[in-house]
Parts: C-alpha cells; sequence; structure tokens
C-alpha cells in the first residue's frame, strides 16, 4: 500500500505538472450541488437546512462556467455515485481528474488526453521503477507509451463486442464484461468515441452526422482495466441543450443557471474526468480498485 500511495501522489503531481506547463488553472468548486451531473439514480441526497441537496458527482456544470473567463481549467477532488456496484472497479467515493477547456473539439480532446496520460506514465515510471517492481509491474510497460492512441466509435466496438457476446445490442452502454472483451484487442490505452445519446449524459453534443450518437469519448486501458476516463464536447447552443434536458425527463428549472450561459452566449467547448483510482489500478496492475486508495469507501464499507 505504501508503494502504491506514493505512485498515487506521483502520477496527481505529474498530472498537475502537465496542465500547468500547458496553460491550465487549477480551481475548485462546491461539493454540495441541488441537481444531478451524471443521473439521478447515483446521487447520495444531504439535508442542506431546509433544501435538499446532494454529493456532486463531476464539477462540469460548475467547469463550464468558468472556462469563458479564466480559459483551460482542472481540478482534483473528491466524486459521489450511489451505485450498487459489486465489481473491481467501482467505488462510491473516487477522486476526479476533471479538465475542461474552451474552444476545444472532440479530436482536440482526444489529443489532449493522449498526451497527459503518456507524460504522467513515462514520468512516474522514470522516477519510481522500484516501486513499480515491487507490485509486479514492468515499468518500461507504461514508460514506453506514445502517441496517438488507436481510435475506434462505439458502432465498430459493438461489432467487436458481439464476436464474443452475440446477444449484444446497439444502443446498451459498454460495461465491464463488454469492455473486458474490447481491451484484448490492444497492448494500450484506446479510445472508444461517439456513443448513443441514451447512454450519455444530456450535455454531450450530437453528431451532426448522426443525431443518434454523441461527440463522446471514453479512455480505455488495456489487459481488461476498461474505462479511465470518459469526456466529450458539450452542448453550446441553448435550444439543442433544452431539448436533451427534456428527453432526458430532468427539471429545466434546476438547470436554469446552466442553460442562462448558452443564452447569452457561450463557445465550443469539451472536457473529461478522470477517475483517478481506475489509474492508479492499472499503472499498479491491481486486481481491485479498493487497493488503489486507503480507507477506500464501497457499497458495504464505510467503516474505518
Amino acid at each position: 500500500m505504501q508503494a502504491t500511495i506514493r505512485i498515487r501522489s506521483r502520477l496527481l503531481e505529474e498530472a498537475r505538472r502537465w496542465l500547468t506547463e500547458h496553460g491550465y488553472l487549477e480551481v475548485q468548486v462546491p461539493i454540495l450541488v441541488n441537481a444531478a451531473v451524471e443521473g439521478g439514480s447515483t446521487l447520495f441526497p444531504v439535508k442542506y437546512f431546509d433544501q435538499d441537496a446532494y454529493l456532486s458527482q463531476s464539477w462540469q456544470l460548475y467547469a463550464e462556467a468558468m472556462i469563458a473567463s479564466v480559459g483551460k481549467i482542472f481540478t482534483v477532488a473528491p466524486s459521489f455515485r450511489a451505485e450498487k456496484s459489486r465489481t473491481r472497479r467501482h467505488l462510491t467515493e473516487y477522486w476526479h481528474l476533471e479538465v475542461e477547456a474552451p474552444w476545444l473539439e472532440l479530436d482536440g480532446l482526444m489529443q489532449l488526453e493522449e498526451e497527459l496520460v503518456t507524460h504522467m506514465c513515462a514520468r512516474t515510471a522514470e522516477a519510481m521503477p522500484e516501486k513499480l517492481r515491487l507490485l509486479g509491474q514492468d515499468p518500461g510497460k507504461i514508460a514506453n507509451l506514445k502517441p496517438p492512441f488507436p481510435k475506434i466509435t462505439y458502432a465498430q466496438a459493438v461489432e467487436k463486442v458481439r464476436e464474443k457476446m452475440p446477444e449484444f445490442e446497439w444502443g446498451k452502454d459498454l460495461g465491464y464484461e463488454e469492455e473486458k472483451v474490447l481491451t484484448q484487442d490492444f497492448d494500450s490505452p484506446f479510445f472508444v468515441s461517439r456513443y448513443p445519446k441514451g447512454v450519455k449524459a444530456f450535455y454531450h453534443m450530437p453528431d451532426p452526422q448522426d443525431a443518434r450518437v454523441t461527440l463522446s469519448v471514453d479512455l480505455l486501458a488495456p489487459e481488461g482495466y476498461g474505462e479511465i476516463t470518459g469526456g466529450g464536447q458539450r452542448i453550446h447552443t441553448i435550444d439543442q441543450l433544452l431539448a436533451r434536458i427534456t428527453d432526458e425527463h430532468l427539471n429545466p428549472d434546476d438547470y436554469k443557471w446552466y442553460t442562462e450561459l448558452r443564452r447569452f452566449g457561450t463557445v465550443p467547448h469539451s472536457g473529461f474526468g478522470m477517475g483517478v483510482e481506475r489509474v492508479v489500478a492499472w499503472v499498479c496492475g491491481l486486481e481491485h480498485i479498493r487497493d488503489a486508495i486507503p480507507f477506500p469507501r464501497f457499497i458495504n464499507r464505510i467503516y474505518p
């Protein structure tokens, strides 16, 4: 655990270094929020005086409000998902490295992610090879990652999954088992882009070439570790955003301040969130995500 903690710290140090050197500003936003970002079924409710509040799933909505004035930004903060999952890659409280940038579209977002991940891995392996070897990892495996990473679309992913799981249907999200199948074809991280609207949050930009899918992208780690980042290009026009809020049966009043950002002008922008524990688990070769952080929180553990 000591080796894992030190590697975790170095990965975050290198992430901050790369982002700062590339003009990103670190900012913080509230953890207590009044509405869902990712999905209402995974919110932890909190009594906030005489109002209902929730623990944050993501900083994203606040980040989108700030980029017009301060430009490229990032944060490292806890996020909370009330998912009743018992898998090797789910925590109810986890740490989130999140990035948001104006004038950034989907292709540029993927380039940003692969350059950041490559830097984090290479510098950590260079600085701490003995810690990686202690955990049974070959430092060269992550030190030698090179962009660009392979890229496939969701539609192509479905075809690959169906070779092993013929019952899988287009339109379903890629879960742990499906991602495990996909990672068998790659020995480096790879992107899966253009997920259907039904499996991505309301703020993802619909693809102008195919209204069924969004300009969204996940970065998957090899060896069965699956998704380590999720993000995409955001909707920046008010009509599209209101339509998606309606499609998802959300209360427009809960997002009025967010939609007003579009009403009074915004720009094309994109961002992503990186699950810190998932990256640590992959880099360290851990069997379970609970070993990527001291005192993990999952469905049946809150003590100590």
